[in-house]
């Protein structure tokens, strides 16, 4: 169904391919799960496969991509629409009407289905989804979540053989992402539909997957880029190589038929002049008829081209094969997969279910370890709101109401230093609002808001910034500078920090982006670490953030949590709003759930995450009833580390506040 033949992507100003090389096939009927790194390639891969690279994007397509039958290089978005649906990693690039139901019906209406079948498509969707009572919804007023599952269904209603998903699940909740995947499963299984999925959390989707596609981490030595290879001149160009040329090719046997391979290069930026890169996107009304750029260029020359003269070993390219014989060797893995290696089981474990099957001989080692202090294991220690320092935030019996929506009703909460707190539950439960109360974006319809002594609706941004900094859910909203370099010397500027503050933030959030990148141009996962690092600069002693892992992969979340203690250890209290429960189980000491606006739990992390089912951890499934919430508090009792309780912790295994390592 999908044919990949030695593929893959350069552009314009850019020192290696954006892309490994790829050589796969992936049948019909089948779930193909992409891993990699961040910055392996994954969304220019997707790109590939629903023309928008290189005919949006701009660009240097080598090799040849096939969709049933399909050439993208001479098929162009729109010629795919019947057969590729698409869903990008935001959400809001996606929709074109206002509302939901006509979201869902938009892209039956361009490619002309009848009125009678694009009503029961949209019924249908409406209940596969969940949908049902958002229908008349504005998009605008749903939460990330909501908006997640629009895109995911306006997709679904045209019945597209082939399905491209980037992080189709960042922005759920745990079950309405099982909910999701179940559908997805259902289409490949029941429908002959094929599905490329790119997703961070492993964790979830890893069962579902028949393939894996993997995607080697990034280079980081550049090296010289090949010889060009010979193009043709599109007719309504000038010359092949000028500034706004599209190079065709005379014939079109692919370009697998000759020795591309070159030396192993960094794959920098994707940006391109006539669209922007991975980070730009557009409308789907644009995209059905998106001219092709003139930076856009395609290298289809045939087989008697002449090979690059190199002798430099060949660049190791995308590995496509069984998950879990993938996944012990990859960088990017579930922790299902990391507790499988530690206890030696092969082959690894790809479910809850595999591994609680094979998890009798562990438990039995680890049913003798005792806590710090003899006997049990240690609990979670006394929380730093029990102490006598005063919160710095405050929130209480806050109702807020928007429009006939009550967002929040009677929530109280407070907020201490050194106190990393996770606001968990469904979408839409008003995790968001209330992050935004806290900075003064909403005004109370009862109840108070503090920060400090400061009423947040009240106080003037440049005060509150000084006490409360919060990485909203879409951290474009933040960036408006042309580059990366500019954005962070704006930001030690405004924070009146030493130059270079948040550039180091930067590097170490993820290492290895150019400072002359434009923010557009960046994964969603980059513009996140680019974002958080802004707000960081300042160092508020509150921090809110909004879904701060999307786009992350394990490396770099793990990067995050340990900034996030350090921060928790010089007396920051943080407030996360996530779905993502290993991370939860990683960094917080308590945790908070909303329902319909409602605060029902709050309580330490391993007592509320343990008691349901939708927001325990994998290693808390596996190894119920006993305490384990990570592989790193597994690992340590293993090798007889002090602070092997329940209250350890993953990486570092940093103390908690009042708490020694």
């Amino acid at each position: 169904m999908i044919t990949f033949e030695h593929v893959t992507v350069s552009y314009e100003d850019a020192s290696g391919p954006a892309l490994p090389t790829v050589d796969a096939t992936i049948p019909e009927g089948e779930l193909c799960l992409l891993v990699g790194p961040s910055g392996a390639g994954k969304s220019t891969l997707l790109g590939t496969v629903s023309g928008l690279v290189p005919h949006f994007t701009g660009g240097t397509l080598h090799g040849r991509v096939t969709v049933a039958g399909r050439d993208t290089r001479t098929h162009k978005p729109r010629d795919l629409a019947d057969v590729v649906g698409t869903v990008g990693q935001d959400p809001l690039a996606h929709f074109v009407t206002d509302t939901v139901e006509d979201e869902l019906a938009y892209g039956m209406e361009s490619l002309g289905l009848p009125p009678g079948t694009m009503r029961r498509r949209v019924e249908e969707t409406l209940d596969l989804l969940g949908l049902n009572e958002l229908r008349d919804r504005p998009i605008a007023t749903l939460s990330g979540g909501q908006q997640q599952r629009v895109a995911i269904g306006s997709v679904l209603t045209a019945h597209p053989r082939v399905l491209v998903l980037d992080e189709p699940t960042s922005a759920l909740d745990p079950p309405a992402a099982e909910e999701v995947l179940a559908v997805l499963q259902r289409l490949v299984h029941d429908l002959g539909t094929t599905v490329l999925m790119a997703e961070h959390r492993l964790e979830r989707v890893v069962q579902y997957a028949d393939q894996l596609l993997l995607l080697p981490h990034p280079p980081t030595t550049p090296a010289p880029t090949d010889t060009p290879l010979p193009t043709t001149t599109h007719p309504n160009t000038a010359t092949p190589d000028a500034p706004g040329t599209v190079a065709r090719s005379a014939s079109g046997p692919t370009a697998a038929h000759r020795n591309t391979s070159g030396p192993e290069v960094d794959p920098l930026r994707v940006d391109g002049p006539g669209g922007g890169g991975p980070g730009a996107t557009r409308p789907r009304a644009d995209l059905l008829d998106a001219p092709e750029p003139d930076a856009a260029r395609l290298d289809t020359s045939g087989p008697d081209a002449t090979p690059p003269d190199t002798h430099t070993e060949a660049p190791t390219g995308a590995t496509l094969g069984d998950p879990a014989e993938l996944l012990a060797v990859s960088p990017v893995r579930p922790p299902v997969v990391e507790l499988g290696q530690l206890a030696g089981w092969h082959p690894l474990p790809l479910s809850v279910r595999d591994a609680r099957r094979r998890s009798g001989p562990l438990r039995e080692r680890l049913a003798g370890v005792s806590g710090p202090g003899g006997g049990a294991p240690s609990p979670l220690p006394t929380p730093p709101s029990s102490s006598a320092s005063s919160p710095l935030a405050q929130v209480s019996r806050l109702t807020l109401v928007r429009g006939r929506v009550t967002a929040l009703y009677e929530v109280s909460l407070a907020l201490h230093p050194g106190e990393a707190v996770a606001l968990m539950g469904r979408n839409g439960a008003g995790k968001s609002t209330l992050l935004s109360s806290l900075v003064g974006m909403h005004r109370p319809t009862s109840g108070q808001v503090s920060i400090g002594e400061l009423t947040p609706h009240r106080a003037r941004p440049a005060e509150l910034l000084r006490h409360v900094g919060l990485v909203p859910q879409e951290p474009r909203d933040l960036l408006y500078a042309n580059t990366v370099a500019d954005e962070c010397a704006s930001a030690d500027s405004d924070a009146g920090a030493a130059p270079g503050t948040c550039r180091a933030l930067v590097a170490r959030l993820l290492p290895d982006i150019p400072d002359t990148t434009h923010p557009r141009d960046l994964s969603e996962g980059q513009r996140l670490a680019l974002a958080l690092a802004i707000v960081l600069t300042a160092r508020p002693p509150l921090l809110l953030l909004d879904e701060p892992t999307r786009g992350l992969d394990y490396a770099a979340k793990a990067r995050l949590v340990s900034l996030l203690r350090e921060l928790a250890l010089d007396g920051h209290a943080v407030l996360l709003a996530t779905h993502d429960v290993e991370l939860v189980a990683d960094l917080a000491h308590r945790v908070v759930i909303l329902a319909q606006g409602e605060l029902v739990a709050d309580g330490p992390t391993d007592e509320v995450v343990t008691s349901s089912p939708a927001y325990a951890p994998q290693v808390s499934k596996v190894l119920a009833p006993q305490p384990w919430l990570t592989v790193g508090q597994v690992r340590r009792a293993l090798s007889g580390a002090p602070g092997t309780g329940a209250s350890g912790r993953q990486g570092a295994d940093a103390a908690r506040p009042g708490e020694h390592p």
